[in-house]
């Protein structure tokens, strides 16, 4: 099963398409904040989350309730793509309905691996891959740049580092971001 999680109007072929709203005409009208999701453990082997996760879990423990399920329904190995608009940008600042920021480095707090190195290394990360009991390994994460950093980098007036250099100094830089992650379970190690 291959979830598109979130899908509003943006419905994708071969996939259930789920939203809390019936106007959007989903496969299933569900409530991502409400948990446990209507889904057995270890059955979608992909899931697709474009622009939603900014809009879930305003509390922590809604968060964290989240983040619990999608690892429960996901199988070894599954892959989550993850999209959303940059914390930094005016699409994500605008929008009151954005009630936290989702980066990489967030993410990377549910990887157990990580939290095990950083434990190692003496770094106080919130190790909330090992507190939650659940894994997930980033497997990419590319930075989407925002006119007119986008036709500058491709024009090659920039550089990579020059970019990124850019986008921790001002906003609008960098429009979204797409992360990839990997559900790590006992079967996939």
């Amino acid at each position: 099963m291959k979830l598109n999680l979130g899908c509003g109007n943006n419905r994708k072929e071969g996939y259930v398409n789920v939203d809390r709203e019936a106007a959007c005409a989903p496969d299933q009208v569900v409530d991502l904040e409400a948990t446990p999701w209507p889904w057995p453990d270890n059955s979608a082997e992909e899931v697709l989350m474009s622009h939603v996760l900014e809009h879930l879990g305003r509390d922590v423990q809604s968060y964290f309730a989240i983040m619990r399920e999608l690892w429960r329904v996901c199988r070894p190995g599954a892959l989550v793509r993850i999209v959303v608009p940059h914390p930094r940008h005016d699409s994500f600042l605008n929008d009151p309905t954005h009630v936290r920021p989702i980066t990489p480095e967030g993410l990377e707090l549910f990887s157990q691996a990580k939290n095990r190195e950083w434990a190692g290394k003496g770094i106080a990360n919130s190790p909330l891959g090992l507190y939650l009991g659940i894994d997930f390994a980033i497997e990419s994460a590319d930075m989407v740049p925002a006119e007119p950093w986008r036709t500058r980098f491709a024009r090659r007036e920039i550089d990579a580092g020059k970019l990124m250099e850019a986008a921790r100094q001002f906003n609008n830089v960098i429009q979204e971001i797409a992360i990839t992650l990997r559900a790590v379970k006992a079967a996939d190690g």
